[in-house]
């Protein structure tokens, strides 16, 4: 299959954008368009107690950090040599993931490239999984990305008795 149109989510963290550095390389190789898309998660706003709160205020940090993670992500393309376009939807009541399988379907994207945290067992069922239900969700290919490998504690041998 070739692909000539792929979405790629960031967020700005090491994970994504080693799944933009994927996203990148392979758009130039095959000639694809790319869309890089940051969804603004507005539920951590709305579970915020009312006393006093400016929702709209805090709204509107959250816009403007996702798009300083847009503007970031899009010269990282353009000092790679590839010019692409970007979107950020919010969530109103619906799951990350989910905006982006919206979005892919809007793009009419090829491909979906994702990083991943490579999460397991407790940690994957307490902070979930947005990749995973990406992959379950949409009808588009998806490439999974690790981020950058943690180093391992580094093991002390003992010493026999």
């Amino acid at each position: 299959m070739s692909y000539k149109k792929i979405l790629v989510p960031v967020d700005g963290s090491a994970t994504s954008n080693a799944g933009l550095n994927e996203a990148i390389g392979l758009a130039k190789t095959l000639g694809a368009r790319l869309r890089v898309i940051h969804v603004v998660d507005l539920a951590p706003i709305l579970g915020i107690p009312e006393g006093g709160t400016d929702f709209g205020a805090l709204e509107n940090e959250v816009k403007r950090a996702g798009a300083k993670i847009i503007d970031t992500a899009l010269a990282t393309t353009a000092r790679q040599g590839l010019r692409a376009d970007s979107a950020m939807p919010n969530t109103q009541g619906t799951l990350v993931a989910d905006c982006i399988v919206a979005e892919a379907k809007r793009f009419g994207a090829d491909l979906i490239v994702i990083g991943t945290h490579g999460r397991s067992g407790i940690r994957r069922i307490l902070l979930g999984s947005n990749a995973e239900l990406v992959v379950r969700s949409t009808q588009a290919p998806v490439l999974l990305v690790h981020g950058p490998a943690k180093r391992p504690a580094k093991r002390t041998p003992r010493r026999g008795k």
